[in-house]
């Protein structure tokens, strides 16, 4: 833990506090996972990721043309545009977006996107997830793009696509430095350039919803913050999901919340943590914006430094 940002971390053990589950934190703009809370949970094997996987079912369903973002469609009886149905976790929307798509192309954007392999780059016991090879028995497709039937997804690999929407399309290598000096000698590491840049704009209305009147309106602070819940019961283990970041401010994070069984766990409560993590270091100015490089600023560094 000595290469973490130690501010982070207390923020994130203190929102979590006595919760089953995980924390981590990650620098979207390069990669750095600036805390990881519970290591074990965070590195494992992996969870079903219940709703969350809305949201690379939603990027899917938009590249693949089949949806429009402000297109209203009636199902079941509800008319409701993408916006409302991420917002809402709306899950017959993406049970029929994924019937649509069909198993085929899901299982390609899956990939694409990071399901199925690690997301770290020589985090020592990291472990791939798991995305299956057939439609899941239970539901078919639908289950799968719904709830994320028969996946194991971690929260490295939910921090790492939240990090691509956050910074307009860029998958990196999650990197996790072990000391200072590796931290100074940090080097991004981008695993692939993923060609959502035009689709981020159509997909965040709908995160941002689920945080300001949805199902994470628990995470709602000052500051704007996009996120996906999820919640389901895995093996008789109920689970929370929150992957999110904020959308404004000098400085962005990521941050994911895996709650696992215990103590009450949903994707809500997972939002709230989430929130109190940004409420945590919003407190502590940790997003404020480094001042601009001014003659006055050069000066007065030059002053310092030659003392």
């Amino acid at each position: 833990m000595d290469g973490e940002d130690l501010t982070v971390r207390r923020a994130a053990v203190e929102a979590l506090g006595a919760y089953n589950g995980s924390v981590v934190v990650v620098d979207p703009a390069t990669g750095r996972i600036l805390t990881m809370v519970n290591q074990k949970t965070a590195l494992g094997e992996g969870f079903q990721p219940c709703s969350t996987i809305k949201v690379a079912v939603a990027l899917a369903g938009l590249s693949e043309k089949i949806i429009q973002p402000t297109a209203s469609y009636r199902l079941a009886g509800m008319r409701m545009d993408l916006t409302y149905a991420l917002a809402h976790s709306y899950n017959y929307y993406f049970a029929t977006l994924g019937q649509k798509l069909g198993f085929e192309k899901v299982t390609y954007y899956a990939h694409l996107f990071g399901y199925g392999e690690k997301a770290g780059l020589n985090i020592p016991g990291e472990q791939a997830g798991y995305f299956p090879a057939a439609p899941p028995k239970n539901g078919g497709v639908g289950m799968l793009t719904s709830f994320g039937e028969e996946i194991r997804q971690t929260p490295l690999q939910l921090a790492a696509l939240m990090a691509a929407v956050s910074n307009g399309g860029t998958l990196y290598f999650l990197q996790y430095p072990q000391s200072q000096a590796e931290v100074n000698s940090f080097v991004p590491r981008v695993k692939r350039h993923l060609d959502i840049g035009p689709l981020i704009p159509m997909v965040k209305p709908g995160m941002r919803g689920a945080v300001e009147f949805g199902t994470a309106h628990r995470a709602r602070e000052d500051g704007a913050i996009a996120g996906k819940t999820g919640t389901c019961t895995e093996t008789h283990t109920h689970l929370g999901w929150f992957g999110s970041f904020n959308d404004m401010g000098g400085k962005k994070l990521v941050v994911v919340v895996l709650l696992t069984g215990g103590r009450p766990a949903s994707g809500p409560l997972a939002a709230g943590i989430a929130g109190d993590v940004y409420k945590i270091l919003g407190e502590a100015n940790y997003f404020a914006a480094a001042p601009p490089i001014t003659p006055a600023n050069l000066v007065a560094s030059q002053i310092c430094c030659l003392r």
